[in-house]
């Protein structure tokens, strides 16, 4: 679907809805249209053309729907930075991708205005809230534009968002989608879910211009509300579902383990709440025990990442930690296929393996990426033939095709001639009653080569020692597979979205000389 034919549409339909708030702002389907028209001929009128790329850099905020709106309908490829980022990081992305505009909260602009001068492609400035002398009020420039949706012709193929990796074993790659791509992605994310109405409320509690910002299109096109947080905090997340009546939610497990042990969780009312998504990072069975009898049977999982979304998808009815063995294994997966994706286990030459042999996961599914920003040769070395992607992930399928994950292709351990996946340990270390968080990662070691070594956050008040947690693990997994050595802190490093980053794990440990216990 066209997005500005759709955007026409759901305003003329639902004009007077809700279609997004943020504290104590609202905004109706016909206001959103008209600031989203306003944005993209205030860009068009600064000379920004079709098919050039706009970076978005701001906190969740009251205009972050009409900006993801205004891009989509002037044409404009949409490149959300990161507010948490320094300045120098931004730079890098407005230099990757050309940017030729920039979209700024007046609170970030100052860290990026020393640093601007090093991306001569950037030729507009839009600030959001006070402008700075030399800059232009955002603000101004809707004021002064048309508000008729703009004469854009939008293709299937046409570039639509650029998003970025992670960012996990290096610096972050631009991964290009399509109007065509990112549509079909919404959509099939939509469906894993069961499908929205006008009557669905949708609360944003990570950043909206990346991961919560996903189903957005599938949420206009029925004339859906959404509500955004401008940052998270379990008692105001519970405070809205409760007055706003939010149907729908998306949080990253380490914020659904706060919700569920709020003091004050088992009071609020949140019986409006029918979908809650969650992904990105493992989930403990004792948050997840938790949320199911605080929520009822209504948490997904879908598993993806930047470059190909969503794969796989565990639904409601596959969440059933009291059931028998075969039911909780489903817990320990990815889920299925979703209903437009297909998954495939390959070895290095990429022949099929069969069911329960780990290999890569290979996947055909809507919102494939059309190819990494500005780097012919890795686009060639992720897409296949037919439209399949390389993952980069380890995993297996079952026989009745639950995808079980081992870990990133490049985090795989190699200890004695033997592979280990730091996410089985993880697992199994994440079951023991004092552990909160853990991550293990490889650190050199003089007879095997590698061995793994686990970084833990306890649960508060929880003690337990380093060779506890080394016997427990050999105890889950093997003495081959089992940990060498813990370090305890008290945080671990993270994405917006939840997702440890490895990277930073390994780099910190690895200056630490850690201990080699065990061995």
């Amino acid at each position: 679907m066209n997005p500005s034919a759709l955007l026409a549409k759901s305003a003329q339909i639902y004009g007077d809805r809700i279609a997004f708030a943020c504290g104590d702002r609202r905004q109706t389907y016909a206001e959103l249209r008209e600031r989203a028209a306003r944005l993209a001929n205030a860009l068009h009128d600064a000379g920004i053309g079709q098919g050039e790329r706009v970076a978005v850099l701001s906190d969740n905020a009251f205009e972050a729907l009409e900006q993801l709106a205004g891009l989509a309908v002037g044409g404009h490829v949409r490149c959300a930075l990161y507010a948490h980022e320094p300045a120098e990081k931004n730079l890098y992305l407005l230099q990757l991708t050309g940017a030729s505009a920039l979209v700024v909260q007046d609170k970030h602009y100052a860290a990026m205005a020393p640093v601007l001068a090093q991306a001569p492609d950037v030729r507009v400035v839009l600030v959001v809230g006070d402008a700075p002398e030399g800059t232009r009020g955002y603000e101004q420039a809707l004021a002064e534009a048309s508000t008729d949706l703009p004469e854009v012709t939008l293709r299937p193929d046409d570039p639509h968002v650029i998003r970025f990796s992670s960012g996990t074993t290096g610096k972050p790659k631009g991964i290009l989608h399509t109007v065509r791509g990112w549509m079909d992605m919404g959509n099939e994310f939509a469906l894993v879910l069961g499908g929205f109405t006008a009557d669905d409320r949708y609360l944003a509690a990570t950043p909206f211009s990346h991961a919560a910002g996903l189903v957005a299109w599938p949420l206009i096109a029925v004339g859906a509300g959404s509500v955004v947080m401008t940052s998270f905090d379990p008692d105001a997340w519970l405070g809205i579902v409760e007055q706003e009546r939010i149907t729908f939610g998306m949080l990253a497990p380490t914020m659904i383990q706060l919700v569920v042990n709020h003091p004050g969780a088992a009071q609020r009312d949140v019986s409006s709440l029918r979908t809650m998504l969650y992904g990105s990072a493992p989930i403990s069975e004792t948050t997840l025990v938790a949320a199911l009898r605080l929520w009822g049977d209504i948490m997904y999982q879908t598993y993806g990442q930047s470059e190909a979304m969503p794969i796989t998808c565990l639904t409601s009815g596959y969440h059933v930690p009291d059931g028998t063995e075969a039911q909780r294994a489903w817990l320990r997966s990815a889920g299925r296929p979703t209903p437009n994706s297909v998954v495939r286990i390959v070895d290095d030459e990429g022949n099929d393996l069969p069911p329960g042999e780990v290999g890569e996961v290979v996947a055909l599914c809507p919102g494939t990426m059309h190819s990494i920003w500005g780097d012919p040769e890795a686009t060639e070395q992720r897409l296949l033939p037919g439209g399949w992607i390389r993952t980069r992930d380890m995993g297996s399928l079952s026989e009745d095709g639950f995808l079980f994950l081992a870990d990133r292709k490049e985090d795989t351990i190699i200890s004695g001639g033997f592979n280990i996946w730091p996410m089985e340990l993880e697992n199994a270390l994440a079951a023991h009653p004092a552990v909160a968080e853990v991550s293990v990662v490889g650190v050199p070691h003089a007879k095997w080569g590698e061995t793994p070594h686990a970084a833990v956050v306890l649960h508060d008040g929880a003690s337990v020692t380093e060779d506890e947690l080394i016997e427990w693990s050999r105890q889950q997994v093997g003495s081959v597979k089992k940990i060498t050595g813990v370090t305890f802190t008290d945080s671990l490093p993270r994405t917006p979205i939840g997702k440890v980053l490895r990277r930073l794990v390994r780099d910190q440990y690895l200056g630490e000389a850690p201990r080699i216990a065990g061995a």
